[in-house]
């Protein structure tokens, strides 16, 4: 029998009360809202960058891959999103890893919605070797359209950072323009995990 979804967030104002807020500078604007699909939350950040976070155990061994909805209505065209002064996403999702005791430590896999990069594509963090960032969708193709992506978490633990992970410690959105200081609006659907 295939185990159930596991569903990360509600999207839900009282959910939102709830979140763990990460600063990068400043704090991007949330907002939940909803759609005949169900709920969903718009991000709008301009020159500011912050994310929302939940520490939730999600065992790769019954339910690897991620599912994600989502959409870019405003990207940041035209950044190097590998560098440090372009290094922002008008939407993310990082997968993390506890694998020591402080936050330093832990890996993560930053799963974007790039403005100017192929999906497939991936590279290491400007700012640290333990978060990789993985295109996978792109505005070049679906830009203002929800879009439904899947990936192995998994897999790509092994092929990205060369460990094997049975579970994931924490989940996070985010949505940043503190390094290029334009502005990005973009909206996150179903968030969950599922056995294939």
């Amino acid at each position: 029998m295939l185990a159930e979804n596991v569903y990360v967030f509600d999207f839900t104002n009282n959910e939102l009360n709830t979140l763990k807020v990460k600063k990068v500078k400043g704090e991007t604007s949330w907002k939940v809202g909803s759609n005949e699909n169900g709920n969903f939350i718009r991000a709008e950040a301009e020159g500011v960058g912050s994310g929302l976070g939940k520490e939730i155990k999600i065992d790769l061994n019954k339910t690897p891959f991620i599912n994600i909805t989502w959409k870019v209505e405003k990207d940041l065209s035209g950044i190097i999103e590998n560098s440090k002064k372009g290094h922002d996403y008008a939407a993310r999702v990082f997968v993390i890893k506890k694998t020591g005791s402080t936050p330093l430590s832990n890996r993560a896999i930053n799963y974007i919605f790039s403005s100017n990069n192929d999906v497939g594509k991936y590279w290491p963090s400007p700012y640290t070797k333990k978060s990789i960032d993985y295109v996978l969708s792109t505005t070049k193709n679906n830009k203002n359209t929800w879009v439904t992506v899947k990936a192995n978490v998994q897999k790509d633990f092994k092929k990205l950072h060369e460990i094997d992970v049975t579970e994931i410690s924490g989940i996070a959105i985010m949505t940043d323009t503190d390094n290029s200081k334009l502005k990005a609006i973009s909206y996150y659907q179903d968030i969950y995990f599922s056995a294939e």
